[in-house]
C-alpha cells in the first residue's frame, strides 16, 4: 500500500501546508511500517468521518471519482457540469500529482473548483479534502465531485468522507481491470465504462468487463457510457438525481 510508495510521508500535505522534514531514510523492520499504516489510516478514517458528518449536515452529496490516468474522468465531469449545471449546483476538488490543468478545465464550465496538488501523493485523503472543502460554499452546494489521482491502487484505502466512490474505465484499458485492481472495484458502487464510442476499433469485450467487474463486487451498479458523443450520460444523470434527492430527505 501507500506506505510502500512513498507517499505516506506527504499524506499530511495539503495544497496550502508544506513543511520541511528530515526522514531517517535506514529500512524500518516491516512491524513498524504496518503500525504506521495502520496508525495513517486510522487518523484518516477519524478525518473521514468528520467530512461525512460535515458534509451530512449540509445534506451534500459526495462523490470520489477513481480510475486509472486517462479515463476519461475529468472529460464526464466537463459534460456533466455543462449538461447539469441549470438544475444542479456543483463544486469540484481536482487531485492531481502536479499541474492545475484539470481545475483550469473544470473552471471553464463556470463550475466552482479547487486544485489539490499532492506532489509524490499517489491519491487524496480526508484531511486534504477537508481544506478543499473549505474553498466553497457548502451551503449553496447540491453535489460535491471530488476527481482523485489517477491511480487504480491507493485511493481504494482512502475514505474521503464521500458518499460513494465512482470507478471510470474506458474501454481502451482491458476488461480484466476488475480482478488486476479488486480493491478498488469492491469499494465502487458505481462503474463508469467510458469511451463505448470506440468498442469497434479494440479488443474490449464489454460483458466480459461487467462480469469480471460483479465477480468482485456483485452489488455493483454499471452503466456504459460515451462523454465524446454523450450515449448513456442520461442513465448517469439520473443516477445523480436519484442520489441527490436521497440525500436531501430530511
Amino acid at each position: 500500500m501507500c506506505i510502500d510508495c512513498g507517499c505516506a510521508e506527504h499524506h499530511h500535505h495539503s495544497d496550502e501546508h508544506h513543511h520541511d522534514h528530515t526522514h531517517d531514510q535506514r529500512p524500518s523492520p516491516g512491524g513498524r511500517k504496518l503500525s504506521i499504516g495502520e496508525n495513517l489510516l486510522a487518523k484518516n478514517d477519524r478525518l473521514a468521518a468528520a467530512n461525512r458528518a460535515r458534509f451530512a449536515a449540509q445534506r451534500l452529496f459526495v462523490l470520489n471519482l477513481v480510475s486509472s490516468p486517462g479515463s476519461g474522468k475529468t472529460s464526464i465531469l466537463e459534460r456533466t457540469l455543462r449538461d447539469l449545471q441549470d438544475e444542479i449546483n456543483f463544486a469540484v476538488l481536482e487531485g492531481d500529482q502536479q499541474t492545475s490543468n484539470d481545475a483550469d478545465r473544470i473552471a471553464a464550465t463556470g463550475i466552482p473548483a479547487h486544485q489539490i496538488n499532492t506532489g509524490a501523493g499517489c491519491h487524496l485523503d480526508a484531511h486534504m479534502v477537508g481544506h478543499g472543502a473549505d474553498h466553497f460554499d457548502l451551503a449553496t452546494t447540491d453535489i460535491l465531485m471530488i476527481e482523485n489521482v489517477g491511480n487504480l491502487v491507493c485511493p481504494a484505502a482512502f475514505d474521503l468522507g464521500e458518499d460513494h466512490k465512482v470507478a471510470v474505465l474506458s474501454v481502451t484499458e482491458g476488461e480484466d481491470k476488475p480482478l488486476k485492481y479488486p480493491q478498488m472495484f469492491q469499494a465502487a458502487n458505481l462503474l463508469l465504462i467510458n469511451k463505448i464510442d470506440l468498442l469497434p476499433y479494440v479488443p474490449f469485450d464489454i460483458e466480459t468487463c461487467k462480469t469480471f467487474a460483479r465477480q468482485v463486487n456483485p452489488a455493483v451498479e454499471i452503466l456504459e457510457v460515451s462523454c465524446l458523443k454523450g450515449d448513456g450520460m442520461d442513465a448517469w444523470y439520473q443516477w445523480l438525481r436519484t442520489g441527490l434527492a436521497k440525500k436531501q430527505q430530511p
